[in-house]
């Protein structure tokens, strides 16, 4: 079924089926990384559609999303972006198979720190 992925891919989609089996009624908050650019989106799986997000490739983060720092700026900005839509006590963080370091817990750090409880 699953043939044309890789080790890695199956085990990420794996995983965040089991996320969303365990958490029906929470709000998804998942992360995408890549080289230069850092993005969080809340997802609601029930409904299918995105609440909120914040990503390195707004203007207010020209240049700055590449680094620890601007991983921090742009979890911050989401979590003001979630209290606002008030889903702040209905979340759970879907790491999306990176690893819990750097970027990622520096994001996820400062979403926590912004006030969501993860």
């Amino acid at each position: 079924m699953l043939k044309h992925l890789s080790s890695e891919e199956r085990r990420t989609l794996a995983n965040r089926g089991a996320l969303k089996r365990k958490n029906p009624d929470k709000i998804r908050l998942s992360v995408h990384r890549s080289d230069r650019h850092i993005e969080i989106q809340a997802i609601d799986d029930t409904r299918g559609h995105t609440i909120c997000a914040a990503s390195s490739k707004e203007k207010d983060f020209k240049g700055k999303g590449w680094n620890v720092a601007g991983a921090e700026m742009v979890g911050a900005t989401f979590a003001q972006r979630v209290v606002k839509a008030k889903i702040a006590d209905n979340c759970y963080f879907d790491r999306g198979g990176y690893r819990y370091h750097g970027r990622v817990k520096a994001l996820c750090e400062a979403i926590r720190a912004g006030g969501v409880r993860i």
